[in-house]
């Protein structure tokens, strides 16, 4: 099978279920910009970090592929002639959330209290989580646009929101871990 298939030379791409859309399109956009977080988790990943968070990213890789399939998958086209379902998946689920909050409480109980917003930085893995972070709030406001438009799993919209959550608490735990300093954030005044 060849990479390219020349179908897109027109600026059109396919759907789960062959619908064609522009490659602008909002389902589009929210698939693509929750495959461009999967690249930077696997960055995160790549770094000397402990095993333990490696795991985790693995598993929360994984689930950004089925949320991925999800979003590609227009609404009428979920179920098959047959009635099956288009997607032979297992879905995000209420535990896949659970696993999120469970790694975020884990993590927040071993940090200081948090008084003040903090200043993205202080090492490189650390950066990399803040930016992983705020691609996953861009994927969340798309999947939220995209659900105004079409219906779309909530759970996804619920998932990204808690991985987002997941990657701050992330950042935080490995600049305590790291020994980097947490810039706070003091408005001027």
């Amino acid at each position: 099978m060849k990479v390219y298939t020349k179908t897109g030379d027109t600026g059109t791409t396919a759907l789960f279920g062959g619908t064609r859309v522009p490659k602008h399109h909002i389902r589009i956009e929210s698939y693509g910009t929750v495959d461009e977080l999967n690249s930077h988790i696997g960055l995160i990943r790549d770094q000397d970090i402990n095993v333990l968070y490696k795991n985790v990213l693995v598993e929360v890789q994984d689930r950004l592929f089925t949320v991925g399939a999800i979003l590609a998958t227009p609404p009428e086209k979920e179920v098959l002639k047959n009635g099956q379902p288009r997607l032979n998946i297992n879905r995000i689920s209420e535990e896949d959330i659970a696993f999120l909050e469970n790694e975020i409480d884990s993590m927040d109980s071993a940090l200081p209290q948090m008084t003040h917003f903090v200043l993205p930085g202080g090492h490189t893995t650390v950066s990399y989580c803040h930016i992983a972070r705020c691609v996953c709030r861009r994927a969340e406001r798309l999947a939220t646009h995209l659900h105004e438009l079409e219906p779309t799993d909530e759970q996804v919209i619920k998932y990204l929101n808690r991985l987002s959550d997941y990657l701050f608490v992330l950042a935080r735990k490995l600049s305590f871990d790291l020994q980097a300093e947490e810039v706070k954030w003091i408005p001027r005044k």
